[in-house]
Order: structure tokens, then sequence, then C-alpha cells
């Protein structure tokens, strides 16, 4: 009985331990030449104008409505969900100015990540609440800094980095160059302040261990947990999967929680501004019970939201996970 080919053919071998170990080394030294010539672009696309860097965000936010792009159908969705007294002619308003929002910040981070950071900070042209702040560093209690994706939460993170160390709790992005990407971009002067903290498995640890020892931590309250990782609670009068993570540290270490953003208050092309606002949480957010806290979080985050709903992330799949039970479906699925 002839050989299979597979055995006959040294070409088909299953490659040994050296050579999975050149294919893994080699696919890591394209992750990383492809990040850095993404970087190259950004700082490059950085270096333009602010006039030119809005109208080539307006001319994405274009393109994304002509082609009913995944960004302008999100939007759509959000705002049917979470403002259904608005007319069809206004919902359409807002959605257009939310995705014209969103192209202009994609474009704006870019600049952010790429420029100097005492550059960026001269940006902020107000702060309010940054005694706040102080009074949490102060107290050496810990401090756990909220910070909703409304405004650009980047500029506060480098405002954040400027003022005290701190781990901001992150959601990696699935693809490999997207990590290596973002690693790049923030491993500037300031990296040896700032750890950035996976959420996985040893997150939880090492943010307790830093809030016990009087340390800050960041996090974006709003993202969506895993199915079993959170409550339900309302969210502009719509259940939403809640993190339970916040409130949790927040009653078993006894840290302070603030709320902090970066607000637009002048869009002028030649030269846009913004407001640093940093607030103190409401009643409830350290609840022992989850989900009374996870109803003050979301409370905090729609306040904020409704300042400016073209300000907030509304292109972000907030609605996806369903409460058991109820018969609803994921909102997004058909459209």
């Amino acid at each position: 009985m002839p050989a299979p080919i597979c055995a006959a053919s040294g070409a088909l071998r299953r490659p040994g331990r050296h050579g999975a170990a050149q294919a893994s080394g080699y696919t890591r030294a394209m992750t990383r030449f492809v990040a850095r010539l993404l970087y190259v672009f950004a700082s490059a696309l950085g270096r333009l104008p602010w006039s030119w860097q809005m109208r080539l965000g307006d001319a994405i936010a274009a393109l994304w409505q002509r082609r009913n792009a995944r960004e302008s159908r999100v939007a759509r969705v959000n705002l049917e969900l979470a403002y259904p007294e608005l007319l069809p002619a206004e919902r359409e308003q807002w959605q257009r100015a939310i995705v014209r929002t969103t192209s202009r910040q994609a474009v704006e981070t870019l600049r952010l990540w790429t420029r100097p950071h005492a550059e960026n900070l001269s940006l902020l042209r107000e702060q309010h609440g940054t005694e706040l702040f102080d009074a949490a560093l102060a107290s050496g209690r810990g401090l756990i800094v909220a910070a909703p994706h409304y405004g650009n939460w980047e500029l506060l993170n480098q405002w954040l980095a400027f003022r005290t160390p701190l781990a901001i709790l992150y959601r990696p992005p699935e693809s490999p160059i997207g990590e290596a990407f973002l690693n790049l971009v923030r491993a500037d002067t300031e990296a040896e302040r700032v750890t950035q903290v996976r959420a996985e498995g040893s997150a939880v640890r090492q943010l307790w261990k830093r809030l016990n020892a009087g340390g800050v931590v960041g996090i974006l309250p709003d993202q969506q947990p895993k199915a079993g990782d959170g409550e339900f609670a309302p969210f502009f009068g719509v259940p939403a999967l809640t993190m339970t993570l916040l409130g949790r540290l927040a009653e078993r270490t006894g840290a302070t929680v603030l709320f902090a953003y970066c607000e637009r208050i002048d869009t002028h092309p030649d030269h846009p501004a913004f407001a640093l606002r940093i607030e103190a949480a409401p009643d409830g957010i350290a609840d022992p019970d989850p989900q009374r806290a996870c109803i003050a979080l979301n409370a905090a985050v729609e306040r904020i939201a409704r300042r400016d709903p073209a300000q907030y992330q509304w292109t972000y799949k907030r609605y996806t996970l369903r409460p058991s039970g109820n018969g609803d479906d994921n909102p997004y699925r058909s459209r």
C-alpha cells in the first residue's frame, strides 16, 4: 500500500518547535512593522493644521453616511432606543451630528497620540472640580476615576498622567496589530506613570492592590461587560448590562469615586478648546447591592451624556446583550 502523501512529502511535514518559533517570531515582527507604519501615518496626519484635520473628519463622516456604515447604523439604533420621543427629522439631525463628531474625534485623537502632551494639554482652556481631585489624592484612601466615553477621553488620560501615576483598565483590541499600535502611541515620556491593565482575570487583583495602597485607577464605566459579569440597570430607560467592578472596588476598598471628562467647548477649526470637568459620584455608587450600584453608575453617565448627545459615543453597541426571558433581541442584528 503506498505511503500517504503527507508522510512521503517532506514539504508537508508538521513544523518542529524550531520552525514554529520562527513562524511566531516572524508574525510578531510583521505585527510590529505594520503597527510602526500606522504610527508613521498617524504622526504625519497629526502634523496637519487643525482645519485640515477637521475637514478630513467631515469627509469621513459624509462617507459613512453615504454608505450607511456601521457607525451610522449603530447611532441611529441607539437614538431610537434612548430618545424615542424625538421626531424622525430631529433624530436624523442628531444622528448626523453624532457621526460627524465621532469621525472628527477619530482624527483628533491621532493628533493627541502623536504630539507632545504639553501641547495637547494647552487645549484645556477651562478646568472645573480639580479641588475634588486634589482632595482625593491627599486623603490617601485611593481614587477611582470614572471616565465615560464623552468628549475626548484620551486627552483626559494625558491630564491624569500629568498629575499622578495611575493604572488604567482597558479592553485590548481584537487585532494584535491594533494592540501593538496602541502600545506605540502610549509609549511616551509619561509611560512610566501609567500602568495599562488588561480587562482580564488578574485585573481585579491589580486594581485592588493599587487602591488599597492609596493609588489611582481609571475605568471606562460605560463599556458593556461580558455576559455574567454585570447587572442589568436602566440606561436612558433601556436595560443595559452594566459593570459591577467599579462599585465592588469602591465598596470594598473605601476609595473615592470621581467622574471626569474633557468636553469640547469650542469647535473652531483653527483652535479647538476643551473644558476639564471633575464631579463627585452620586450616592449609591458604592452600594453593597450591585443592582443599586449599577443604577447609580448609569444615572451618572446618562447625566453627562445628556449635556451634549453629539459628544457621547453613540456609535458603540451598548445594548447588544438583553435580559433573559423578556423577549428582546439584539437591536443591532438586523440593521
